[in-house]
């Protein structure tokens, strides 16, 4: 049973939640907008920080002219040589294209999706930048936290398009970073590579850093569901993404549904933090009110016909809490991912509530910290070059 104080704490989330959530139902009728927010004003935010504080820099970007669609980059410390004179203590690291021939370090890329029923929550608040430092540092990786739309301003498919297009952006930067470095190994031309948006479009840090062969996604409650939906895309993609590879998923609690109730459903109704009531608030802001659903193809991954066949998915972890109403769904689709001969490992974590390893008031619990540590030896196995040195 989880602590008093825990239960104070999600009373006083869900009273301030669902007071969010009738607002905005109020509203949604006049706030439509196709270029969207990606965030809500009384969510606290950390600006970006190019200098590598705790290990980890940070900096954001707007990719898209047509929409709010956003990212914050984390890049970790690891990318530097340790021989190098380059002091990461105080310097601003503004990045580089290293010279041909030189030592560097290029590491994986994992795209991370926030949570917040689709209509709350954002890729800079204090939280989610706790968050994905974590990740940053523990498993070596850069991190590339999305900003997509948020419903009801911009409802369903806008967030989905958002995590697809990144993907696609990705693609696009690293094909963009090889014809730089074959043009300046023909000619020494040092200048950056243009189009429509105006200004280079050759992000330093990935060009300089990133390996998108090795393309991780993770996806925390609603963001586990742009993720999935994500994987699938780049199933049906295929050689069309390349050279960006998406080698294995994290689902965190994901936010799956259906019209025939679960008994953790039934049993954890009003669960901690995020009770089921509160969540078909946030279906029926995110859904438009001719598609909803309960087996909506956004909301239920075993629908016939959503996607390509579950034995073409990436290797897939999923990680549930004991108190959660939500829980079982993603064991059923764990299970099914297994059936078809994923490798699809299940984690449940005892005594845990929904986003027990991502909300600010309990990030620095010893069960999230865990949950991170685990998260690093599984993923590992698929962004190692070496290979399955790590393994459960």
């Amino acid at each position: 049973m989880p602590s008093l104080s825990l239960q104070l704490q999600s009373l006083f989330f869900k009273y301030h939640l669902r007071h969010q959530l009738q607002t905005l139902t109020q509203t949604q009728t006049q706030t439509r907008d196709k270029f969207g927010t990606t965030s809500r004003p009384d969510h606290p935010s950390v600006p970006p920080n190019p200098t590598f504080q705790n290990g980890v820099a940070t900096k954001d970007l707007h990719i898209d002219p047509l929409s709010s669609l956003s990212l914050r980059i984390f890049l970790p410390e690891t990318v530097l040589l340790k021989d190098s004179a380059f002091d990461s203590s105080n310097v601003v690291y503004g990045g580089y294209t290293p010279p041909d021939g030189k030592r560097h370090r290029r590491l994986p890329i994992m795209l991370q999706f926030h949570g917040g029923g689709f209509v709350v929550g954002s890729n800079d608040t204090s939280c989610n930048d706790l968050f994905c430092r974590r990740m940053a540092k523990l498993c070596d990786v850069i991190v590339v936290a999305v900003g997509y739309r948020l419903a009801p301003e911009s409802p369903y498919p806008a967030a989905f398009e958002d995590g697809m297009a990144v993907l696609s952006w990705l693609a696009k930067q690293a094909n963009l970073a090889a014809v730089r470095r074959k043009g300046r190994g023909n000619s020494g031309n040092q200048q950056g590579i243009f189009d429509s948006f105006g200004s280079s479009m050759v992000e330093p840090w990935l060009a300089a850093h990133g390996e998108p062969s090795r393309c991780v996604l993770l996806g925390v409650s609603c963001g586990a569901n742009i993720a999935d939906f994500v994987a699938r895309k780049a199933v049906d993609a295929g050689s069309l993404l390349d050279p960006v590879k998406v080698v294995a998923q994290i689902l965190m609690y994901p936010l799956f549904i259906g019209s025939v109730p679960t008994k953790s459903e039934i049993k954890l109704a009003n669960s901690y933090f995020y009770d089921k009531a509160t969540c078909m608030m946030a279906w029926k802001l995110f859904l438009p009110e001719e598609e909803f659903d309960l087996d909506h193809p956004a909301g239920n991954p075993l629908v016939p016909g959503r996607g390509p066949p579950l034995k073409t998915m990436p290797p897939t972890l999923t990680i549930v809490a004991e108190h959660d109403w939500m829980r079982d769904r993603g064991i059923a689709y764990s299970e099914e991912l297994r059936k078809a001969n994923v490798d699809a490992p299940l984690l449940e974590y005892k005594n845990a509530v929904h986003e027990f390893a991502t909300l600010d008031v309990l990030l620095e619990t010893p069960q999230a910290q865990a949950c991170a540590d685990d998260i690093t030896i599984w993923v590992k196995k698929y962004i190692s070059l070496r290979g399955g040195e790590f393994s459960y």
